[in-house]
Order: structure tokens, then C-alpha cells, then sequence
């Protein structure tokens, strides 16, 4: 099968690889769509990931398809199933996963390879996050799940507050993670304020829901803005969602005393932030680092999907074969592409 592999820095080589064949408990699925995200991008840039991967390996962890072969000992399960694969599970039986903290479970089953024509999905995921696709959801669509599960778990994390007062969110940066908590938040009921650089993006920020948005190429005080925007108190809660260091510190300045600061952005390995102590502990503020998903989030994301209810397809911004991933990750490089959807299978 033709399936695209990671070497190293910008190092991607699409290759004929050996067909995958099912082990115990495992199964095959054809990749019909898998979609490119954030992560992508930043594993191809550094050149590997600190949890998911390390070159060279097959590469990509969004995916929907339709399973071609069943293992040994699999049950609940048939060729022909349209499915949605989860890139991981959790053990279900370390300490962590006992606290049903399974995000943090440090013998999480990982599985990469969704730029393929084929893929192999692990026993612990097929058993624990392997999910039937709705029969009126489009693949492209389905392909969300996993993305769209670690926002729904990073949600989860803010701590939103439900009922009269409506909570004030600022969300730093304008890639689909962004946009995702964008949309989830406002059909929430929170008054979202979304910072990019990127001004389509912004503009489908504002489809999705926030009330107003900000190119920080325009800005040069964003922690005084927003001030300026709520009272001159800060933001109840504020999310990064860029993976920059110095966007985490933008992100703890632009929150008001008592608010929650969610750290979602994976920075580079052993990176580290400066933060002011007396705004810590006088402001009494909260900072979450917030990690990958978990099996009910999975399920929630797909039934959001489902549910058709958030216009998710305005994040799916090109469609191409598996021949051109590597100009699609320069596109996303040059910022000309959100999220998109990769056909390996396209003319076979």
C-alpha cells in the first residue's frame, strides 16, 4: 500500500509499505478520509512528537473508513463497518485510569498512520475507542472525532460555569483547535473573543459563533485590551491554543483574579514560561494543563458531530489525494489551508 511515512524534520516520504494484516483482537480498516490537524504540523515541523511518535513511522491520527479485515478474537465487528478509529485508549487498569483520569494514563496505546490506504487499529482501541459512523455523516466529517474529543475534554477542564452570568473566554489563536473551542464555547452560552492572525480564519470564528475578534498583527497591548473589554478585570477564562511559549504568558496576562488559564497548546519538548508569582498566588489564579482526550469525549464528539448542529465543515478548507500531503503541509505551513482532508484511496 502507498502510505506516508515520518524521518525526521519536514522529512516526509510517501512510500510502498507492506499491506497490514489483522492480529489478535485487531482490524483493518480503508482509510477513506483522514484529515490533517495542528499536531500534524507541528510533529512534521519539529520532526517528532514527546508522547504520540518518534521517525520513522507512519504518520497521521485522524481518520474515518471502513474495516476490511477482523482479527482473531475481535466480536461486535464486520467488514463493511464504517468506522471512526480514536488514536489511542487508555489501560483501564493503572492508578490514573482507576481515578478515571485516562488522559493522563501512562500506558496509553497510541496509533499513527492514518496517511495510508490502509490502517491498523491496536486491540485496546478497538475494544475501548473504535466507534460506528452515523449512516448520514460524511467520512470528512467523522475524521473530527478525535480533535473535536480533545476539545470537548479541554472544555470540560475550564471549569464553565453554567447559568445567569455568562461567562467571558478569550481563545488565543486561530487554527481548527481554536476555532473548535470557539464553537463549543459560544453554543455554550459563553461571550467568546477570539485572537489570530489570520483573517478567513477570524472571519469563520465569527460564523462559529465569537463575538467579536482581533488580529494580533493589528494589536500591540492584547492583555490591555481585554481589560478594556471586560470592566477592566480580565477574562473569566482564557484559552491558548497555539503551542507557544510566549503566547502561554500572554494568556495568564490576559486573565482576570480567580479566572482559569487553559494551557492546551503542546509547546516544543522542554520548553519553559516565566510567571509572575504575586499574580499566581494574590490573583488566585488557576492554570490547567490540559492533554489528548478520553473514551466519553470520544463518544461526545462523534454525537456533536452527528448532531449537525456546529457547521465543523467550515474547517475543512482543501481535499487531496495522499500524492500531494506534502504540498498540503506547506500550505498549512503558509497558513493558506485550516484542516484537509486526504483521499488515499482516491482513483485506486
Amino acid at each position: 500500500m502507498l502510505a506516508a511515512v515520518l524521518y525526521g524534520q519536514e522529512d516526509l516520504r510517501l512510500e510502498e509499505v507492506a499491506d497490514p494484516t489483522p492480529g489478535l483482537g485487531e482490524v483493518v480498516i480503508q482509510v477513506t478520509t483522514a484529515t490533517t490537524c495542528g499536531t500534524d504540523l507541528k510533529v512534521w515541523r519539529r520532526g517528532g512528537h514527546a508522547k504520540m511518535l518518534r521517525p520513522p513511522t507512519l504518520f497521521g491520527h485522524e481518520a474515518a473508513g471502513k474495516i476490511v479485515a477482523v482479527g482473531d478474537g475481535v466480536t461486535g465487528w464486520s467488514s463493511g463497518d464504517r468506522v471512526v478509529a480514536n488514536n489511542s485508549a487508555p489501560c483501564f487498569d493503572c492508578f490514573f485510569c482507576h481515578r478515571h483520569e485516562y488522559s493522563l494514563c501512562p500506558n496509553l496505546t497510541f496509533n499513527n498512520g492514518t496517511f495510508a490506504q490502509y490502517l491498523k487499529v491496536p486491540a485496546p482501541i478497538v475494544q475501548h475507542n473504535l466507534l460506528n459512523i452515523p449512516s448520514d455523516l460524511p467520512d470528512g466529517l467523522a475524521a473530527l472525532t478525535e480533535p473535536l474529543a480533545c476539545v470537548l475534554h479541554g472544555v470540560a477542564r475550564c471549569g464553565l460555569k453554567q447559568g445567569a452570568l455568562r461567562e467571558r473566554i478569550v481563545v488565543l489563536g486561530d487554527g481548527a483547535i481554536g476555532l473548535m473551542f470557539v464553537a463549543v464555547l459560544a453554543e455554550a452560552g459563553a461571550e467568546v473573543l477570539l485572537f489570530g492572525g489570520h483573517p478567513p480564519r477570524l472571519a469563520i470564528g465569527e460564523k462559529l459563533g465569537a463575538v467579536q475578534t482581533f488580529n494580533y498583527h493589528e494589536l500591540s497591548d492584547i492583555p490591555a485590551l481585554v481589560r478594556e473589554l471586560t470592566e477592566g478585570l480580565g477574562a473569566d477564562i482564557v484559552i491558548e491554543a497555539t503551542g507557544v511559549p510566549s503566547v502561554w504568558e500572554l494568556a495568564i496576562a490576559c486573565a482576570r483574579p480567580g479566572a482559569t488559564v487553559n494551557l492546551f497548546g503542546g509547546c516544543p519538548r522542554d520548553s519553559t514560561i516565566t510567571v509572575n508569582t504575586d499574580q499566581l498566588h494574590y490573583s488566585e489564579l488557576t492554570l490547567k494543563g490540559v492533554f489528548h482526550n478520553t473514551p466519553e469525549y470520544v463518544r461526545s464528539a462523534l454525537a456533536l458531530l452527528a448532531s449537525r448542529t456546529l457547521p465543523f465543515e467550515l474547517l475543512i478548507s482543501d481535499q487531496q489525494p495522499l500524492e500531494r500531503l506534502e504540498q498540503v503541509f506547506q500550505d498549512m505551513k503558509q497558513r493558506q489551508t485550516i484542516k484537509a482532508a486526504i483521499l488515499p484511496n482516491l482513483g485506486r
